[in-house]
């Protein structure tokens, strides 16, 4: 009966959204479209958290420039817990690279865990003579200005992975974007672009069946999908590092009883068999976080990208 009691007592004691949290189904709001590693990870991520929470977590794509259109979205729902933003590096580097937004990128959000992180590769046609990033980078000191990297969208993690290279090397090299992972693969093979730079999982086969040569991965430790590349920094850079992830945010002012549940529930999930091995599989590596490690490491991101498109002379949109 004492330890009935004690229950109650417990339960009245607690703010009354922590008792009701959620009321009614939860959206999950992203900056991207369906098919690419975000939105997988986002729908192998929402069944989960629906399952915990017992209300369904409805994945809702708003793809746009930057992410802009689903953090506006979300900055401005009712900070409630039942509507959620999946962020990315884009988020934090949003500042740097728009001249004016209708939200601020930290302060108008909530952090509630990380989901997972992903390497990028640089990599060269198979027929390319360089064999090696010590060699890329010695031929591009040789030719100045002769060599053309490829990548998607100004500002996209690829776009500022090859800058940060380009800086740290001290190399002068042409970066070309393009629209979409399947036009940067096409200039590489058509000799329009000599390297380039882009996420692991959509080149991963490619790699492996040899029809692209792969230089270096960008995070500081190997890829477990690619064990034989080496890292950027063990070619010889020291202090590189490019990784792209993938978190969960909410509006700011959300109760911080509701980020915790969400956070116990998203910090569970990913450290699940299953669901490591299907991220694995799109080369992420799946690793929650406190609420407070992700703002920080959010804060992080920004100040670096910031100074590297500081550094690059990138126009703000």
């Amino acid at each position: 009966m004492r330890w009935l009691l004690a229950l109650i007592v417990l339960a009245l004691a607690l703010p009354a959204e922590a008792q009701t949290y959620p009321q009614r189904p939860v959206r999950l709001v992203l900056g991207f479209g369906p098919g690419g590693v975000a939105d997988i990870v986002a729908r192998t991520v929402a069944p989960k958290l629906g399952d915990a929470l017992g209300q369904q977590v409805v994945v809702d794509n708003r793809p746009s420039a930057g992410g802009i259109v689903a953090a506006e979205a979300v900055a401005k729902a009712e900070p409630d817990g039942h509507t959620l933003l999946l962020i990315s590096g884009g988020n934090a580097v949003s500042s740097s690279l728009y001249k004016s937004l209708s939200y601020d990128p930290i302060n108008d959000f909530a952090m509630v865990s990380s989901l997972g992180f992903f390497d990028l590769a640089i990599v060269v046609d198979p027929a390319s003579p360089v064999v090696s990033l010590k060699e890329l980078i010695q031929s591009a000191k040789d030719k100045p200005g002769t060599i053309n990297v490829g990548t998607i969208g100004i500002g996209s993690t690829q776009h500022l992975s090859a800058e940060l290279f380009r800086s740290l090397a001290g190399i002068n090299v042409v970066i070309v974007n393009y629209r979409a992972t399947p036009a940067v693969m096409l200039a590489l093979k058509g000799g329009e672009v000599q390297v380039a730079v882009e996420f692991l999982a959509p080149l991963a086969g490619q790699i492996k069946s040899g029809a692209v040569r792969a230089l270096g991965a960008t995070n500081t430790k190997r890829s477990p999908m690619l064990p034989d590349v080496p890292t950027v920094s063990e070619s010889g850079l020291a202090g590189y590092e490019a990784t792209s992830w993938n978190g969960v945010a909410a509006p700011a002012r959300t109760p911080a009883t509701v980020i915790q549940r969400l956070n116990q529930e998203l910090v569970k999930i990913v450290d699940m068999p299953d669901v490591k091995a299907r991220l694995l599989e799109l080369g992420v590596e799946a690793r929650g976080s406190t609420p407070e490690w992700l703002r920080g490491y959010f804060r992080s991101e920004s100040e670096k990208w910031g100074q590297v498109i500081a550094r690059a002379g990138i126009e703000k949109q």
